[in-house]
């Protein structure tokens, strides 16, 4: 066997070995993905993927550091970010069926019976017998006209990519909404605890002073006994108060992408109130203009025109620039005779020689069985899909603005509702509690008065969380900040 054709066994051996490492040494699904390329993305976000890393948590979380962390460590951004990774790397492929292909084919083949070597080239020329071969090219592609898929596939993917984009920034803006209503939610219900510990300390504080009074026959045990009572329910609904905020923190260390027993978060921020008023077709037309996930439908519905192109491009003849130079060669050969036998084939020895072509080839579709067209309507249903879902968010879209000004409307007047009543409960507290001092009233009143200012200043502190929510609710339907 001849040098050359060690050469090819020894390229083709050493190629199914490489090759071979992607069963060999499977890829990890859980190993962290090291970061490939950057991203170029309009959001404001990492240059490129990371590997989400554990974030040092404050003493004292405030909204906005809470934000800073979620944006860093939350799965689903950083997944959605992967995803714009991947949509750049498809136009990249896109783009690369416009250049040249150039890859390198060699073979090896033993025959039982000789075989030509190559046919004869010009007249009286003795051709080549063997029974052994080895052959190696170097092969060249240029596509010179594909009748717009190429273009087309390239700026579906570029469509997509922008598409891709806005879905990230439509996810960010989502996991703003949800930590910051999980923020205020956690705020207002540290308000509500306090409410209740002071009741709490009041009525243990009320019970002791009662019970004294039993003693000296000054009051009689039944208002102890309803003390008692309001005692037993005041602990029961700390404790279902306290594990309500058990839950949202931990709600929050997940939308933040910390393990909860290790973050140990405590709050600050305060729960503020401001007049304000919005009308609706303005905030409308300006989620239409500025919502990532209305833009990423758009550019979706155009990237699904281009498939379309590209599709119906299939109907057009492809015109490629081919090209191939390599050798042919053989380790024994011979000459056959007059008669067919071969002469000396031992004498003969390796023989090799070089060879070419170039031309340009053209390949047109006569018949596909259907398949071209089957494929131009798929892409036709799935534009027309792409239209109506368009449609649906565009409804969607004022539906979400308007039910958040009415959201907004709703909880501010609740607050100012619940304003003017928490004065009143407090006062009415005052009033009964002297009264009683000065037996001029009954505990019974004094519970419900007590009772009245518990629910008054939940009730309070919760319409503020949920005007917070509302209007973080409502930047959310607009897309950004309100003017």
């Amino acid at each position: 066997m001849g040098c050359n054709h060690i050469n090819n066994v020894i390229a083709v051996t050493i190629t199914l070995i490489i090759s071979g490492c992607a069963v060999v040494y499977p890829t990890d699904p859980y190993a962290p993905v090291p970061s490939t390329k950057a991203v170029s993305i309009t959001a404001p976000a990492p240059s490129q993927p990371v590997p989400a890393k554990e974030e040092a948590v404050p003493e004292a979380l405030t909204l906005e550091r809470s934000l800073e962390i979620a944006l860093k460590n939350n799965p689903e951004v950083a997944a959605t970010l992967w995803d714009v990774s991947a949509a750049g790397a498809r136009v990249d492929q896109a783009k690369a069926a416009r250049w040249p292909t150039l890859t390198y084919e060699g073979n090896y083949t033993k025959y039982l019976n000789s075989k030509p070597l190559w046919e004869a080239r010009f007249n009286q020329e003795r051709r080549l017998f063997a029974k052994q071969q080895s052959r190696g090219d170097v092969l060249l592609k240029l596509p010179l006209f594909t009748g717009g898929r190429i273009i087309n596939e390239i700026k579906a993917t570029e469509l997509f990519r922008l598409a891709e984009e806005n879905r990230l920034s439509r996810t960010r803006d989502e996991l703003v909404f949800n930590v910051s209503s999980t923020f205020y939610g956690i705020l207002s219900q540290e308000k509500v605890i306090g409410s209740v510990k002071f009741s709490l300390q009041a009525m243990q504080e009320q019970r002791q002073k009662m019970a004294k009074m039993v003693e000296v026959e000054k009051a009689a045990k039944v208002d102890l006994l309803r003390t008692e009572v309001r005692v037993a329910d005041l602990e029961q609904s700390l404790e279902k108060e306290t594990n309500v905020l058990e839950v949202q923190k931990r709600l929050l260390a997940n939308l933040m992408g910390l393990d909860f027993e290790k973050a140990r978060m405590k709050f600050m921020g305060k729960l503020t109130f401001e007049k304000v008023g919005y009308s609706a077709d303005p905030l409308v037309s300006r989620a239409l203009e500025l919502r990532p996930d209305f833009k990423a439908a758009r550019e979706r519905l155009a990237s699904q025109a281009r498939r379309v192109d590209a599709a119906r491009a299939g109907h057009y003849p492809n015109v490629n620039l081919v090209g191939a130079y390599g050798y042919r060669g053989s380790g024994v050969m011979g000459i056959r005779d007059d008669r067919g036998n071969i002469q000396h084939p031992e004498e003969r020895g390796p023989f090799y020689d070089d060879d070419g072509q170039i031309g340009v080839t053209v390949t047109l579709p006569l018949f596909e069985g259907g398949r071209i067209s089957a494929k131009v309507r798929e892409e036709v249903s799935a534009l027309a899909a792409a239209q109506e879902r368009l449609r649906k968010l565009n409804l969607q879209v004022r539906q979400e603005v308007e039910t958040a000004i009415l959201d907004v409307d709703s909880s501010s007047a609740r607050v100012k509702a619940t304003e003017k009543a928490l004065e009143q409960a407090r006062e009415s507290l005052r009033v009964e509690t002297l009264k009683y001092n000065l037996a001029a009233g009954t505990i019974t009143d004094v519970l419900d008065a007590q009772t009245a200012l518990l629910v008054t200043e939940t009730t309070y502190y919760r319409a503020l969380a949920d005007f917070r929510s509302a209007l973080a609710r409502l930047k959310l339907a607009v897309g950004g900040e309100l003017s």
